[in-house]
């Protein structure tokens, strides 16, 4: 008895320990700069250029090239985790070169990913009928983030119509 209750609370300190640990490697940490912003760089990319970030956001489009893989990230604040948060405005977009190949099919349109990257320069490219100035990164390490669970109501009627019994609902509720 006394071997297997060691076993599990050795078991639950190791899974707490690797379930709580960083994105940001402590090689990484002390370089990062954490008040860059893209805006900044879009308007004096020489004063940041050779500086350590961390950006994310969703990721908007990615290629395999020869350099790499390259994406176009949809810039969204982060959380204290570092991860992207659930919000409907930007700062803007980036580009992001991960010298090795990523299959653009796991890392797809849409999926939410950190980026701790230095900063290159930027580059302009077409964005519709506009040239776009896109901060451009060489990423040192890419967290790619779980997909998000959708949310499922299964109490609508009950919260929505909270004076009538769980059967009433709204076919119900227009009889005399």
């Amino acid at each position: 008895m006394e071997k297997i209750n060691k076993f599990f609370i050795g078991f639950f300190a190791i899974f707490i320990l690797f379930s709580c640990a960083p994105i940001i490697p402590p090689e990484l940490k002390k370089e990062i700069m954490p008040n860059i912003t893209i805006s900044q760089v879009q308007k004096n990319p020489q004063l940041f250029k050779g500086k350590i970030v961390m950006w994310g956001g969703k990721i908007l489009k990615g290629i395999n090239k020869e350099e790499g893989t390259l994406f176009e990230v949809l810039a969204l604040p982060l959380n204290r985790k570092g991860k992207p948060k659930e919000v409907d405005k930007s700062e803007g977009r980036f580009l992001v070169l991960y010298k090795d190949y990523l299959d653009v099919a796991i890392y797809a349109k849409g999926r939410e990913i950190t980026v701790i990257g230095e900063i290159k320069g930027v580059k302009k490219l077409p964005l519709g009928e506009i040239k776009y100035t896109y901060p451009f990164l060489e990423a040192k390490k890419i967290r790619l983030w779980r997909l998000r669970q959708e949310k499922v109501d299964i109490y609508h009627y009950w919260f929505t119509y909270p004076n009538y019994p769980l059967w009433y609902g709204p076919p119900y509720w227009y009889w005399p």
